[in-house]
């Protein structure tokens, strides 16, 4: 028999499990279904709802319905109470939509926009960066502007969806957050290498093998390709490590910059050991399970195997590089960048007059009074840096690794986290330059700290521009821009154009996005699948569908590349400014001529005659001997004067 001791604990007891019987008999069906969809939808632009039900495991129809009881898609939750509605709004009449299931509708209410008005908001800060020369105000403008047609034109709204919806949820996204902590440590670093002297030992060092300007430039693209492995620490690491050196050269910041730019992600992209290949593989794999799904022929070939052999086909990467390097070479350049190195070159400024430069304080160049330092001092932590980020990929590259895989260094760093890495990189960085400058009595220790916090204010400026650039490209998602400027993509091009359509389309994607990887996300999956519609196949014994496949793949990679380097928006380019201490209208507006010049030679040398089944090589021939002609044609010397003088 049970005796109850204490009946008022009993009692509760007792209530506490009647409410969770009474619970756990409560019909799943009641619970609200989770739904995601677009934050607006675009005219004729085809769409995608996600509705999820909790714990329904049974066969469930979800229909979408418009407001005049038009059935727009349906489908059936599979074993996880998913169903993916995909549909199209050609009429403002057809709102609101509902989705029905469970014998419940849900409505679906968002702003119905024309396709060109979601290219308004990217396209009004790029052109008010190129012609006003600010971009924090351009950057907020154009996020402003998308605001203002989510919220249905409400001005106030809109500003403060901008603060609140999207600067704070951008800063507070764990990958950016990253970025943001790494380059403001990196800031750090070289503040306290300034302050002890250590960056003008590291230029008198190097002083006496880049004697010249063309030699500055060329150690710069060296050390360029050297660091292969990642973007952003290319961009950092080369940009904060040479600006000291071709400051004294009188190479403009301008040209540093572009530099950096043309080195950093096409590197990266093309280099199997990099944190871009597992990204990159993975989405061929998409596309090519989505062609499967599609009556497409199983692959013969892995994805990794298609990513190495569509290699000769990223025209407008190689080009890129090498274009770098003529200009090197020959000592000529064109444009608005001849203007910049010959006001360097004469003494008037690596900067122009009223720049407003990122990632430069006034403070950091001079260091404290009567403090001698080696150059060494100043190349641990660099070395530190680098071998920390190396050693960080490797150790969470293995532990990513699924159980199972074949280790090789693709697959390694295919799988690694390409963002803690940078965080310890820069953590041990600033951690060695403190300890070389208060152990070896260059620098007590408050001053090493105040070096280090001057270091960091110098980021802020940029960090700001990379928040605001990041909230416009969640802007631009949210408005669909992608979608539509990917629409232009139809199945009636004839299949020789395919490439070179390919790559027009994913440039102005990322150009208007500001985002490679997200371009590449977007355009895998739809233009993969098209590809195999047109004949491709992922098979090489199938001779030219095979080389079609290569050229279709190659062509997302570069189109979003190229639009990603050349666009005031993308956080490569504002980072490539920031690290070199350049303006970053003045670098954008000096590298774009350079941009479009390799991306035109790419289009029609290169993306156009692959459709018609040409061997890459020998457009990488024709593009490489292009390039040379064109510099040696137009481009011109800074003069004998200024020449003498670097």
């Amino acid at each position: 028999m049970i005796t109850f001791q204490h009946p008022a604990k009993s009692l509760r007891c007792l209530l506490a499990i009647l409410c969770w019987v009474l619970l756990a008999a409560t019909p799943l069906e009641a619970q609200e279904p989770s739904v995601k969809a677009p934050d607006a939808f675009l005219i004729g632009i085809p769409f995608t709802v996600t509705v999820e039900f909790p714990g329904v495991a049974e066969p469930t129809e979800v229909v979408l319905q418009s407001a005049t009881g038009v059935i727009l898609a349906r489908d059936t939750a599979d074993a996880f109470g998913t169903a993916n509605l995909t549909a199209v709004v050609r009429d403002n009449a057809e709102l609101p939509l509902g989705i029905h299931a469970l014998g419940r509708a849900t409505p679906l209410s968002k702003p119905l926009l024309h396709g060109w008005i979601s290219i308004i908001p990217p396209l009004v800060a790029i052109i008010l960066a190129l012609f006003f020369r600010e971009v924090v105000t351009s950057l907020f403008v154009g996020v402003w502007l998308g605001c203002l047609f989510l919220t249905g034109y409400n001005p106030l709204n809109a500003l403060l969806m901008t603060i609140s919806g999207y600067a704070s949820p951008q800063l507070a996204d764990g990958d950016h957050a990253a970025i943001v902590i790494f380059s403001l440590l990196l800031g750090g670093m070289v503040g306290v290498l300034a302050r002890m002297g250590a960056t003008t030992a590291i230029v008198d060092a190097v002083t006496p093998l880049a004697t010249s300007r063309r030699r500055g430039q060329f150690a710069t693209w060296l050390l360029g390709l050297a660091i292969f492995f990642d973007d952003y620490s290319n961009t950092l690491i080369v940009g904060h490590t040479m600006r000291p050196l071709t400051d004294r050269l009188k190479i403009s910041r301008e040209k540093l910059a572009y530099i950096v730019d043309s080195t950093a992600a096409p590197v990266a992209a093309m280099v199997f050991v990099s944190t871009w290949v597992g990204f990159e593989i993975s989405l061929i794999g998409e596309g090519l399970e989505i062609a499967q799904g599609q009556g497409a022929a199983a692959p013969t070939v892995s994805s990794f195997g298609i990513f190495i052999n569509s290699i000769p086909y990223l025209f407008y990467p190689i080009l890129a590089l090498w274009l770098v390097l003529v200009l090197v070479v020959q000592a000529r350049d064109f444009g608005p960048m001849l203007a910049a190195e010959r006001r360097a070159a004469r003494g008037k400024g690596v900067s122009r007059e009223g720049a407003q430069l990122a990632g430069e304080d006034t403070d950091l160049g001079t260091s404290s009074s009567g403090v001698v330092t080696r150059w060494w001092v100043g190349a641990i932590p660099v070395i530190t840096v680098v071998a920390t980020v190396v050693t960080g990929l490797f150790a969470t590259g293995i532990a990513g690794l699924p159980e199972g895989a074949s280790v090789t260094l693709s697959s390694i760093f295919g799988a690694a986290d390409p963002f803690k890495p940078l965080l310890w990189g820069s953590l041990f960085g600033c951690l060695a330059a403190i300890a070389l400058a208060v152990g070896g009595r260059k620098l007590k220790l408050q001053d090493a700290i105040e070096a280090w916090a001057g270091g960091l204010r110098s980021m802020v400026v940029a960090i700001v521009i990379l928040v605001l650039a990041w909230s416009l490209g969640a802007v631009t998602q949210s408005l669909g821009t992608a979608q539509f400027l990917a629409a232009l993509l139809s199945e009636r091009l004839p299949v020789v154009a395919l490439p070179v359509s390919v790559f027009v389309v994913a440039a102005m994607v990322s150009f208007a996005t500001g985002a490679s990887w997200g371009t590449m996300a977007i355009m895998f999956p739809l233009v993969v699948p098209l590809a195999s519609i047109m004949g491709a196949a992922a098979d090489p014994a199938q001779g030219q569908a095979y080389q079609l496949l290569l050229a279709v793949v190659g062509a997302v990679m570069a189109g979003a590349l190229f639009g990603d380097h050349c666009s005031p928006i993308s956080d490569t380019t504002i980072m490539s400014s920031m690290a070199s201490g350049c303006d970053h209208s003045d670098h954008v507006r000096t590298q774009l001529p350079y941009a479009l010049l390799a991306a035109v030679i790419a289009a029609v040398a290169g993306a156009l005659p692959a459709g018609f089944g040409l061997s890459p090589w020998i457009s990488l021939a024709i593009g490489i001997a292009s390039i040379w002609v064109f510099v040696r044609l137009f481009g011109k010397r800074i003069g004998a004067e200024e020449a003498t003088s670097g």
